[in-house]
């Protein structure tokens, strides 16, 4: 059974998942967002706040945001399509002209959220980055990991990133009709939610945005013949999401957003 929820995850991660563009890298343009792409607004608010990202850009810093994930943070062959591509052309084209946003990804591909955690030290000496977005969960809910010690993962990883002075937000699994009945996924999304709370920082619901997708008919995420043209629309609207997100928790007013 969980080599089967292994492969369609696989599956999904690939068909929803081109490596990053590097800073210096051109990016797309961020045209007008597809109605494809609505949300309530409940799903992208958040109380927490990133004070950091905040500063930086007040300040008139580079704005560096490190994303941590897994092969769904990626589509292969697909420059510049994955959501941390479209988040930075999002950032960049919503930012005043004078800011520059910089993204990069680090790959922790089939690690849980543990092994993933042990190489933070590491990884913020070397990145520095203003703000992580964490992706993780799907591999500890595939291995069933015992929530308890999950929690207590992230919440170690958690503390690193910020140690280290960046801020946080965590993002939950990716959303999947297929797999949500083969593995039992509200253990990790309730304890990420209860390690975002503690640490007061934002929690990005992917989890709950990409059914919302889904249940309203925006995307099927069912279809075992999803294409590339999908997953490049799944990500940009992901792209554009966490945009948002970021914006509304860093609280930019008019003066750091063009109009």
């Amino acid at each position: 059974m969980k080599a089967k929820v292994l492969l369609s995850l696989v599956l999904l991660c690939g068909n929803l998942a081109a490596p990053l563009a590097r800073a210096g890298d051109a990016v797309q343009a961020a045209p007008a967002a597809p109605p494809a792409c609505e949300l309530p607004s409940y799903l992208l608010t958040t109380e927490s706040q990133l004070p950091r990202v905040a500063d930086a850009i007040k300040a008139g810093k580079p704005l560096e945001i490190l994303v941590i994930g897994s092969r769904s943070t990626t589509i292969p062959a697909s420059e510049d399509s994955s959501y941390p591509a479209r988040m930075q052309a999002i950032l960049q084209d919503r930012l005043l002209p004078s800011e520059t946003v910089h993204v990069s990804v680090e790959i922790q591909s089939k690690k849980t959220a543990e092994e993933a955690a042990a190489t933070f030290v590491k990884l913020m000496e070397a990145k520095r980055p203003t703000l992580v977005i964490w992706q993780t969960g799907t591999v500890d809910a595939i291995r069933a990991i015992d929530p308890d010690d999950f929690r207590g993962a992230v919440t170690e990883g958690v503390s690193a990133l910020q140690k280290a002075g960046a801020d946080v937000v965590l993002m939950n699994l990716q959303y999947s009709p297929r797999t949500e009945t083969m593995i039992s996924v509200p253990p990790y999304l309730d304890n990420m939610r209860v390690v975002a709370q503690e640490h007061d920082i934002p929690l990005f619901d992917r989890f709950a945005i990409m059914r919302q997708w889904n249940d309203q008919g925006q995307f099927d995420l069912f279809s075992p013949s999803r294409g590339p043209e999908l997953a490049k629309q799944v990500h940009d609207c992901l792209g554009r999401a966490l945009a948002q997100f970021v914006i509304d928790a860093a609280h930019l007013g008019p003066a750091e957003q063009q109009n």
